[in-house]
C-alpha cells in the first residue's frame, strides 16, 4: 500500500486520546507502570509522526498535504477534515517533542498519576487537531477540548494559589473563544454555500466592513493565546503556580497556537483585513516587547520573569507577521519553535531548582552555582539562546524578524525606525534581566532559610537527558537555520506572495479616515 493512502493524521491525532481511555484499566498502585505506558504513547506518536512526515510529505510544495476528509456529523456541517502543510508541520513535530519530554518530566508525579497522564495524552491530542484541522468547527472543538486538561493540570498539579491561576486562565481563554465560535459561524453562512471547510472559507468573498470585523475576532481570540498586551494576564500566573511539565508546554506549545491562528486565519483567509490591521499587529508586538521585558525585570519570582519574557519574545512574532516580506514571515515561524524549545528547557530548570530549593523566589536562593554546577550551566546555556546570543536559534529568528520589517516597502521609513528601535531596545534589556536572574540565583547572597548542605544532588540523568534534547535543537538551529527554515520557507513565501497581491486595491480603497488619522506613520503600498 502507498504510504500516503494511510490516514496518518488521523492516528497522530487519535494515538494518544484513544490510549488515554485505557489508563483507568492498567493495573497500578504506585503509579509507575501508567507512567511508562505514559511514555511509550507519547513517544510512539512523536515516531509516527516523524515517521510519516518523512514518507509523506513533499517539502517544495506549499498546497495542503496527506488531506483526509470523511463526514462526521453531516446535520451540522462538521467534517472530520485534517491536512498539514508548511505552516503546521514543523510546529507539529515541536507538538510532539514538547509533549513527550513533558511526560518524562513528570516522572516524580504521585498525585492521582492515572488522572494526570491521561489529561497529558488528551491534550497531547487536543493540540495535534488544532494544528492539523481543516474544518473550522473541528478546529474549534480541538481549541476548546485543549482547555481543559491545562485548567485540571493547574488547578490539581499547581501551586499554592494554583485554583486562581487556573481559573483565571479559563476564563480568559474560554471567554476569547466565543470569538472563534460567532466569527466562524459568520464566515460559514455567509454567501450562497454552507461549509466550515477552511480553503472554501478563505476563497470566499467578504463585505469589507464584515472582514474588518472578522479579523478584530479572530485577533482578539488569538491575541489572548499568544498572549498580546492587554490580553496576557493570566500567562503569569499559569506559569508561576504550574507545575514544570505544564509550564513547558504551556510555553512550548500552547502560545503557538495563537501565532499559527494568526497566520492560518488572519493573513491567509482574511488577507484585505490584514492590510488596514498589519500596522496595529507591528505595534502590538513592540508593546508586547518593551513591556514584557520591563515587567521581567521587576519580577522576584523565576517563574513569572521567564513569563514576561515570554511575552516579550512574542511580540517577534507579531512584527514579523505584519512585516509582509518572506523573510519576516519566515522568522515568525522560526521565532516559533525556538521559543518552544527556550521556553520549554527553562521552565523545566526551573522546577528542576525548584524540587531543590522548594522556592521560586530569587530574594531566597543564592550561592546555587557551588552545588548545582551542571544546573547552573544548563540555565546559562538556555538563558544565552533566550536573549538572542549569536550561535543560538533565538538570534536567527530575532535577526530574520528585524530584517523582515527593515527591508518592507509596504510601510514608511519612519515607521519602520520606530518599530526597529523600541523593538532594539526591548533587545538591550533581555540580557539584563536574564543575566540578573542567573547571579542571583546561582552567585547572589545565600539566604539563611536555604541550607545549601542540604540540598539534593545536582541534575541527574533523566534531567539532564530532557534538557540536552532542548538545548541541541537550540544550537543546532543557531548554526544552520535552514534545518528548520526548509521545512516551510515554500509555504512563507506562498502565504506572504497572496498577502501582497490584495495591497494595491487596499490601497486604492483607503479603508476608513479614522484609519489614516490615527495610523498616518504606516503608509501601505500604494498601486503601481
Amino acid at each position: 500500500m502507498n504510504p500516503i493512502q494511510i490516514p496518518w493524521l488521523s492516528a497522530i491525532i487519535l494515538l494518544p486520546l484513544m490510549a488515554s481511555l485505557a489508563i483507568p484499566f492498567i493495573p497500578d498502585k504506585e503509579g509507575k507502570t501508567v507512567r511508562w505506558y505514559g511514555l511509550g504513547v507519547a513517544f510512539a506518536d512523536l515516531a509516527l509522526m516523524i515517521y510519516a512526515v518523512w514518507q509523506g510529505y513533499d517539502f517544495q510544495n506549499s498546497a495542503l498535504q496527506m488531506t483526509e476528509s470523511y463526514p462526521w456529523i453531516p446535520q451540522i456541517g462538521l467534517n472530520w477534515a485534517v491536512g498539514i502543510d508548511g505552516l503546521s508541520m514543523p510546529l507539529v513535530l515541536l507538538t510532539g517533542l514538547i509533549n513527550t519530554l513533558a511526560v518524562f518530566a513528570a516522572w516524580k508525579v504521585t498525585t492521582k498519576p492515572r488522572l494526570f497522564y491521561a489529561l497529558m495524552l488528551v491534550m497531547y491530542s487536543a493540540q495535534l487537531g488544532v494544528f492539523l484541522a481543516q474544518d473550522l468547527l473541528l478546529f474549534f472543538l480541538m481549541w476548546e477540548i485543549e482547555l481543559v486538561p491545562v485548567y485540571l493540570l493547574i488547578s490539581i498539579w499547581g501551586g499554592q494559589n494554583r485554583r486562581y491561576a487556573a481559573t483565571k486562565f479559563i476564563l480568559y481563554t474560554a471567554a476569547a473563544s466565543i470569538f472563534i465560535l460567532v466569527a466562524g459561524l459568520t464566515m460559514a453562512f455567509y454567501g450562497d454555500s454552507f461549509t466550515f471547510n477552511m480553503t472554501e472559507l478563505g476563497l470566499k468573498e467578504y463585505p469589507q466592513l464584515l472582514e474588518l470585523a472578522l479579523y478584530a475576532g479572530f485577533l482578539i481570540a488569538y491575541g489572548v493565546k499568544l498572549p498580546i498586551f492587554p490580553f496576557h494576564t493570566w500567562l503569569p500566573d499559569a506559569h508561576s503556580e504550574a507545575s514544570a511539565p505544564g509550564s513547558m508546554i504551556l510555553a512550548g506549545v500552547l502560545l503557538k497556537m495563537g501565532g499559527y491562528a494568526l497566520i492560518r486565519f488572519n493573513v491567509e483567509m482574511l488577507s484585505d483585513a490584514h492590510a488596514v490591521f498589519a500596522p496595529v499587529l507591528a505595534i502590538l508586538g513592540v508593546v508586547n516587547i518593551v513591556y514584557g521585558a520591563c515587567c521581567a525585570f521587576a519580577q522576584t519570582n523565576l517563574k513569572r520573569r521567564l513569563a514576561y519574557s515570554s511575552i516579550a519574545h512574542m511580540g517577534f512574532v507579531l512584527i514579523g507577521i505584519a512585516s509582509y516580506t518572506e523573510i519576516g514571515i519566515s522568522g515568525a515561524m522560526l521565532q516559533m519553535v525556538s521559543h518552544g524549545l527556550i521556553a520549554a528547557s527553562l521552565f523545566f530548570l526551573s522546577g528542576v531548582t525548584y524540587e531543590r530549593t522548594h522556592t521560586l523566589m530569587m530574594d531566597k536562593m543564592g550561592g546555587l552555582a557551588k552545588v548545582m554546577p551542571r544546573t547552573f550551566a544548563l540555565f546559562t546555556i538556555g538563558s544565552m539562546a533566550s536573549l538572542a546570543l549569536p550561535g543560538m536559534s533565538g538570534f536567527v529568528g530575532e535577526l530574520m524578524v528585524f530584517l523582515g520589517i527593515g527591508t518592507s516597502d509596504v510601510y514608511s521609513s519612519s515607521f519602520k525606525v520606530v518599530v526597529i528601535f523600541l523593538s532594539a531596545v526591548g533587545v538591550i534589556l533581555t540580557p539584563i534581566y536574564l543575566l540578573s536572574m542567573l547571579r542571583q540565583v546561582f552567585y547572589g547572597q545565600q539566604s539563611e532559610e536555604l541550607h545549601l548542605d542540604n540540598v539534593v544532588a545536582d541534575v541527574k540523568p533523566r534531567e539532564l537527558f530532557i534538557t540536552a534534547c532542548l538545548l541541541l535543537p537550540i544550537i543546532g538551529i543557531g548554526f544552520y537555520p535552514k534545518l528548520v527554515t526548509e521545512t516551510y520557507d515554500v509555504k512563507t513565501v506562498d502565504v506572504a506572495t497572496h498577502a501582497r497581491q490584495v495591497l494595491p486595491v487596499v490601497a486604492r480603497q483607503q479603508p476608513t479616515s479614522l484609519y489614516s488619522q490615527v495610523f498616518a506613520a504606516p503608509t501601505l503600498a500604494s498601486a503601481e
